[in-house]
């Protein structure tokens, strides 16, 4: 049953495959000791051939039990591992649980933008999971969280198929990466 729906979302699980998965992280989700290698925060991972629109994003995880705060960042030039110049940042959403503030920000040829903070309730909850979508449209990202869209932040970076890497750190577990 959960191969055959699996099959449906257009990614190939094959029965005899599931645990040849360490190469390709997020299609299926590890099993718990499997998940310690997997998904580590911090965890870089490639966007294979980079966001265009119509594509999206999937994390799902578990907020840590005391958390401080956590971040989501979409970046260019997964290859340059060197900091100068520093790569740029399409997108770092960033959840921070003292003030309960969910920030966006991009940073583009080394400068942040200044970071864009409205948001209609703060959806995160110490030691609960959520899933958070990310949807690439031509002229924004569209955030849902828990299927909820909470916001809009329109590109600064304009060349979306350089947004090659998704980058996680933080207070949080993540349990799955689609």
């Amino acid at each position: 049953m959960a191969v055959q729906a699996a099959e449906k979302d257009g990614i190939n699980v094959d029965d005899d495959h599931l645990n040849d998965s360490l190469g390709n992280p997020g299609l299926i989700s590890p099993d718990k000791e499997d998940l310690s290698r997997l998904l580590t925060v911090p965890f870089s991972g490639r966007i294979r051939g980079g966001m265009r629109p119509g594509k999206k994003i999937i994390v799902m995880g578990i907020i840590d039990l005391e958390p401080d705060s956590f971040d989501i960042s979409l970046t260019c030039g997964r290859d340059s591992e060197k900091e100068e110049p520093p790569y740029d940042v399409a997108l770092k959403l960033t959840a921070r649980f003292s003030d309960r503030q969910f920030l966006r920000s991009a940073r583009v040829s080394g400068k942040w933008t200044q970071e864009e903070a409205s948001t209609v309730y703060f959806p995160f909850i110490p030691d609960q999971p959520f899933r958070i979508e990310i949807h690439c449209e031509h002229q924004r990202f569209r955030i849902f969280v828990d299927g909820h869209q909470l916001f809009d932040f329109y590109h600064k970076v304009k060349s979306l198929s350089s947004i090659d890497t998704v980058r996680i750190q933080g207070d949080l577990q993540i349990t799955k990466l689609g």
